[in-house]
């Protein structure tokens, strides 16, 4: 049975989803590269030191709740619902070599000198021709869609998400620290071995022995709750500490 909570967080993701035409630029790795290359700091390089800054508190929430990536991704358990279990480090060889080349190219330009937060866009829109109609759908199914299928459940999350490493890392830097921020909490007394966290975690993480552990913290987790939600005996709750 879906839960309330699960509800919101299923409508948020797929209105996410459903707009992503709109905002499809300020997430765009490509851009920030282009922008960098003229001293111009751009709306997707706004975004991802945003989201940085989100994970000191909330981890990858924007994972699990607003990314439109999710809403793609969780609408294609219909069709595949293979648990991904390896490959994560993929994302990382992808994200250092591209984060290089945005600080090398603005060493070059001599720095940022404007910001232009609607760059590329027409009037704030991301998709406003054929062409970018075009160059929208062929990432979507090349990046998203088709790895999903083929590799398992959110597997441009584990692969090649380039937004991730800045979550994470700003995740540990909040474990460094310790100061309070969203986490689960388990109490593995409470756990009667129904499999069913492990099961539904759109992650697919090995919810159960995290539980077992009682060490809840994971650098793939999203914090999306279904194991909170979906366990019968309340062994998974969050909080914030």
């Amino acid at each position: 049975m879906t839960t309330k909570r699960q509800r919101i967080r299923n409508g948020l993701i797929l209105v996410s989803f459903f707009l992503f035409p709109v905002f499809f630029y300020y997430l765009s790795p490509a851009l920030v590269i282009m922008a960098s290359g003229e001293g111009t700091i751009n709306g997707s390089l706004v975004i991802f030191f945003l989201l940085f800054i989100s994970a000191l508190v909330v981890g990858r929430g924007f994972c699990g709740w607003l990314c439109p990536a999710a809403g793609c991704q969780e609408a294609l358990f219909l069709a595949q619902e293979k648990r991904v279990k390896r490959g994560n480090i993929l994302k990382w060889l992808i994200w250092v070599p591209w984060l290089s080349a945005i600080i090398y190219l603005t060493i070059k330009t001599g720095g940022y000198k404007k910001i232009d937060f609607f760059y590329q866009t027409h009037y704030g829109l991301s998709i406003y021709d054929l062409q970018s109609f075009i160059t929208y759908n062929l990432i979507l199914f090349i990046l998203i869609v088709i790895p999903g299928l083929v590799f398992g459940k959110r597997s441009f999350c584990h692969h090649l998400c380039w937004m991730a490493p800045f979550m994470i890392i700003g995740r540990s830097i909040r474990n460094v620290f310790g100061y309070p921020s969203l986490q689960l909490r388990a109490a593995s007394e409470q756990c009667i071995h129904c499999h069913t966290c492990t099961d539904h975690c759109p992650m697919s993480l090995e919810v159960e022995e995290m539980v077992e552990r009682e060490k809840m913290e994971n650098q793939e987790c999203i914090l999306c709750g279904r194991c909170v939600d979906g366990c019968p005996n309340d062994a998974i709750t969050y909080r914030m500490r």
